[in-house]
């Protein structure tokens, strides 16, 4: 492919109108992200409320010559080095290296030119909490490496190449859900997101006397496990049988009333009609929790977001015992208003909406209650809702 007449690679030197650039750095600032409300809709083109968080990954990045990405990972005190010109998708279970490469395979098959960069990357999202740590590498390499590259690429776009990455290179399925909160965040707001359309808009998040506490159980899982992929099946199952029951073409469960699912219930297998009940349910959910958070309505947020957990334990089932537990523990708690596991489930976060005035207490009932299960103390974060990507030179 021959480049544009402006810009051509040779050798990973950037050259511009026959002149070779001097060195470039830049540093990238991508938060984790905690799910309010609205898990696992993303994928069945449905709402989600996520808000970025004050947990975030860092990426310094400088051009270098040669067509090589070096990136040291300091937490994990690990190094890769790989070459552009030899991008493949990972053969067995992905690794931090695998999401990298993807970026660039993605930037790539975009059309965008990379050279060679030396990345180091620091992070205090944990890894395979359900915080997004993922989506937040993928945001900060995907911002250093276009910057780097001279590409003024769009927020929207930059998160929609992200999530190719991850799901043609890296071989996750994930939605677009996190990605966008990572990239399109903003301070002391939630985003609703709209995953059919990708209209999003923001939601004020004024905690007043509150706060969110996210509570990671420190039960590892990995989104590419086949259970994530399962619940997604499912849900493409339960979208052609209600297809044929309704004799209406569906794209999505989001187009399915809950009424719908219920007269359908006799020709839908069990496992399928919890999949499809959850899912209209959560929609509902999410618009209804933009409702309150707009009128100020904590309580009724609360509520929604402690409904929103019982439907993934007992008709998604997604959950766990020490997720479980968490929100039994939190919401048995005087000042709390209500709790919920988020992210894919199967481990990972819960996150609670409560007093700031019961912290303390709850931290020390929910270490007990681990405690006494003979389980890992959980580690408790608390958090105001942050703003999304930030790129500087």
């Amino acid at each position: 492919m021959r480049c544009p007449k402006r810009k051509r690679l040779c050798c990973g030197n950037l050259i511009w109108r026959g002149r070779r650039k001097r060195i470039r750095e830049f540093k990238a600032t991508a938060p984790g992200r905690v799910n309010l409300i609205g898990e696992h809709t993303d994928y069945n083109q449905g709402w989600v409320m996520p808000a970025a968080i004050e947990l975030a990954m860092v990426i310094q990045g400088r051009s270098r010559s040669g067509c090589e990405v070096f990136a040291a990972a300091k937490n994990m005190e690990q190094e890769t080095v790989f070459s552009l010109d030899r991008l493949k998708p990972p053969a067995e279970a992905p690794d931090w290296t695998d999401y990298l490469k993807g970026v660039c395979w993605a930037l790539k098959q975009a059309g965008y030119f990379l050279g060679g960069a030396d990345l180091t990357i620091e992070s205090t999202i944990p890894i395979g909490a359900g915080l997004s740590s993922s989506a937040a590498l993928e945001l900060a390499a995907a911002a250093v490496l276009s910057s780097l590259a001279e590409a003024a690429i769009p927020l929207p776009e930059l998160a929609r190449l992200c999530q190719k990455a991850e799901n043609e290179f890296v071989g996750v399925r994930c939605g677009i859900m996190d990605q966008y909160a990572v990239a399109l965040s903003r301070a002391g707001q939630a985003l609703l997101l709209d995953c059919r359309s990708l209209e999003y808009s923001y939601i004020p998040l004024e905690l007043g006397s509150c706060c969110l506490m996210i509570i990671d159980s420190r039960v590892k899982r990995s989104l590419s496990a086949s259970a994530y992929n399962r619940r997604r099946e499912e849900c493409a199952e339960a979208t052609i049988l209600l297809s044929r029951f309704l004799g209406r073409r569906l794209e999505s469960l989001r187009e399915v009333s809950l009424d719908e699912v219920r007269e359908a219930r006799s020709i839908l297998p069990s496992r399928i009609y919890r999949r499809s009940r959850y899912i209209i349910e959560e929609n509902m959910r999410v618009l209804k929790s933009a409702e309150a958070l707009r009128s100020g309505d904590l309580p009724s947020f609360g509520y929604f977001m402690t409904r929103s957990h019982a439907g993934l334990r007992d008709l998604y089932q997604v959950s766990c015992s020490e997720l479980d537990l968490i929100v039994e523990t939190a919401n048995a708690t005087k000042g709390v208003l209500g709790a919920r596991m988020t992210g894919a489930g199967f481990g990972g976060c819960a996150v609670a909406l409560l007093e700031k005035s019961v912290l303390e207490e709850l931290s020390a009932k929910l270490r007990h209650a681990f405690s006494r299960n003979g389980w890992l103390s959980p580690d408790i974060y608390v958090t105001s809702a942050a703003p999304g990507l930030q790129i500087g030179g």
